[in-house]
């Protein structure tokens, strides 16, 4: 998070970037309090109802138990001392910085599918609650259906990213720590309803999107992704007064095109593998067609025996 006002870099303060980067890579790894309470009260929950669950009889996958680390650890490293410092010398650091909270913490922490593990961690009168206020036609489920519905997820997020791009948001952000806080919660919160319907993680508020759609939303979500990536790339001016340097935000547009693109592919690869295995698993379980009889083959009765011509 930003930390008062930035020290700009300019088009030839190549040297200066390298002093921060050198700095910053040696510095203590420090998360602030406010941000590493939270991480860790939800890692800890996440601990206690895998736990729990185990005990239950239930179980946690390898796979959900992994990318919910690398979602936290994405997060760790995106608001911590040496990256936050590097970031306030450079838009192309404070681009990865987003990027870690946008395309690896948020799609990562849905994929774990962390609702059954969070809710075992609660008490049980807590966790009963929790069940009633999540029921169909209630007003939470209700509004968080909406939500994640695709084009209102879709619009959500990149309306944040575009609108915080701008000049006036953008420098607003990095000359004060608390704006800084809430567009990092802004690109956070949009970026896990964008990826639901992705995921589509527990607790299931509709049926699933079919594979069309998520594969044209992530498409779409990629074109806009590299337009504004190109955007900041080919502009001859820097955008921003707190970055100075026209050649770090070229970088900083070609790793927001490069980095956010590959990944939004990468989803694409993976749902279109997806859904020719549900394709195949489909045509082995529908029960085999009864091959077509030739003609003047028996039908089951016993044909008559020709007479003889007389």
């Amino acid at each position: 998070m930003a930390h008062g006002t930035a020290q700009p870099i300019g088009a030839g303060a190549s040297g200066d970037l390298w002093s921060v980067a050198a700095s910053s890579a040696s510095s203590t790894w420090i998360v602030r309090p406010e941000v590493a309470a939270p991480l860790l009260i939800v890692a800890g929950a996440y601990a206690i109802g895998w736990w729990q669950l185990r005990r239950r009889g239930g179980s946690v996958s390898g796979w959900g138990v992994a990318a919910s680390a690398g979602g936290w650890l994405s997060v760790l490293v995106a608001l911590s001392t040496p990256l936050d410092r590097l970031a306030h010398a450079s838009f192309a650091a404070h681009m990865v910085q987003h990027l870690l909270l946008i395309v690896c913490a948020a799609p990562l922490l849905l994929l774990a599918d962390p609702f059954a593990a969070l809710c075992w961690a609660l008490p049980a009168p807590v966790r009963s609650h929790a069940g009633r206020l999540l029921r169909p036609g209630t007003p939470l489920r209700t509004l968080w259906r909406g939500l994640t519905t695709v084009w209102v997820a879709w619009l959500a997020h990149v309306a944040a990213v575009w609108l915080w791009h701008l000049p006036s948001a953008y420098d607003a952000a990095v000359a004060d720590r608390v704006v800084h806080d809430v567009e990092h919660l802004a690109f956070f919160g949009t970026a896990v309803l964008f990826w639901w319907p992705i995921a589509q993680p527990a607790p299931r508020l509709r049926v699933p999107t079919a594979y069309g759609i998520r594969v044209g939303y992530l498409v779409l979500s990629a074109l806009q992704g590299a337009l504004l990536g190109l955007l900041l790339a080919m502009s001859r001016e820097s955008w921003y007064r707190a970055y100075p340097s026209a050649e770090d935000q070229s970088l900083g547009g070609l790793v927001m095109w490069g980095i956010g693109g590959a990944v939004d592919m990468l989803a694409v690869l993976i749902l279109v593998g997806c859904y020719l295995g549900s394709q195949d698993r489909a045509e082995r379980c529908d029960p085999p067609e009864r091959a077509p009889k030739p003609l003047g083959s028996s039908t089951g009765r016993r044909d008559p025996k020709p007479q003889p011509l007389e």
